[in-house]
């Protein structure tokens, strides 16, 4: 298990190192002058070479990037108008807007964006795995073809469409729940699960249907199997064989797909809170992109990237756990 867990996490260390070549390569070499999209086109030649030598864009290449990394495990300086500004490690460098350190803006809107993915995650996962054990349960009858409808719906519904029919039936028609206006946990628990609980549902709602056809498809296969024929000629109760063999089955697929939502869902939750008001690192990524914010993109997407490695690397963990025989590949 040991060497299972340092080839694994060896694996994704090595990812977020090629990760940050990658993202290196496309956002501050691959667009030409970096200094005059920061400056902006009314900046004239002295700001612009100004700006080139603060950021050292007239290093080598591999120079500059080995700053870049030097700066996300010890920090770094820049030189500034007035003097030199340290950024501590993890630097993922200084926004273009405002002169302030990209790791300090994403830590401001991380517990936002993990409040909603959080929250989702578990009712989506409830609401997924329950829908397709119950249509493996009810197969061959009516329920299943209705849960295979919805499941289909949830799936062809984008989340912009179900956020508004909520926010209309339960906000303004019936009056049950507030606008969502969004409230930190450590201000008041009960207002801040209150005013989540729409997007929840809403983000809950288009990803439990992955979820719930995978699972069902697993158990299905799961059940066809030729043991668990054998164990059905003996006499086990189809309930046994559902929870015990099915079931079971269908948790490698499931928590593969899982460890990939809940990564990319750091910086994928776009529209959910742009619809519902959350200051989270989506509606962050929107606004990086729109003032070509390019210190403010690297960053999102590196901090977005190494959740979805971290995930990723967990559920292989997982994945050992539910099936010792992966250890042994």
């Amino acid at each position: 298990m040991n060497r299972f867990l340092l080839r694994r996490f060896g694996g994704a260390l090595f990812v977020l190192v090629a990760l940050t070549v990658v993202v290196y390569a496309i956002f501050y070499v691959a667009p030409g002058n970096v200094a005059q999209i920061a400056c902006g086109p009314r900046c004239s030649p002295a700001q612009v070479a100004q700006l080139s030598d603060k950021l050292h864009l007239g290093d080598p290449v591999y120079v500059q990037y080995a700053h870049f990394v030097q700066g996300i495990f010890a920090g770094r300086d820049y030189s500034g108008g007035t003097g030199t500004i340290h950024c501590g490690a993890p630097c993922l460098g200084i926004s273009y807007q405002g002169d302030q350190q990209v790791t300090q803006l994403i830590l401001a809107k991380l517990p936002a964006t993990a409040s909603l993915i959080v929250g989702a995650f578990v009712l989506w996962m409830l609401l997924g795995v329950g829908t397709g054990l119950l249509s493996v349960w009810r197969r061959g009858r009516p329920t299943e073809r209705i849960l295979t409808a919805l499941t289909l719906a949830g799936m062809s519904t984008p989340v912009f469409v179900i956020g508004l029919l909520l926010i209309i039936v339960f906000c303004s028609t019936l009056q049950w729940l507030p606008f969502p206006d969004y409230v930190p946990f450590t201000q008041d628990p009960a207002e801040w699960g209150w005013n989540l609980l729409l997007p929840w549902v809403s983000l809950a709602v288009i990803s439990a249907a992955p979820y719930a056809r995978m699972t069902r498809a697993s158990m299905l296969e799961t059940l066809a199997d030729d043991h668990v024929r054998t164990f059905r000629a003996y006499g086990v109760s189809e309930r046994s064989l559902v929870w015990r063999h099915a079931l079971r089955g269908a948790l490698a697929p499931i928590i593969a797909l899982a460890a990939l939502d809940v990564g990319m869902m750091f910086g994928g939750a776009v529209l959910t809170e742009s619809l519902f008001g959350i200051p989270g690192v989506g509606r962050q990524l929107v606004e990086a992109v729109k003032t070509v914010d390019l210190p403010v993109v690297v960053g999102l997407v590196l901090v977005t990237g190494f959740f979805v490695v971290l995930a990723n690397a967990v559920a292989d963990v997982l994945h050992a756990m539910a099936d010792r025989r992966v250890v042994l590949s």
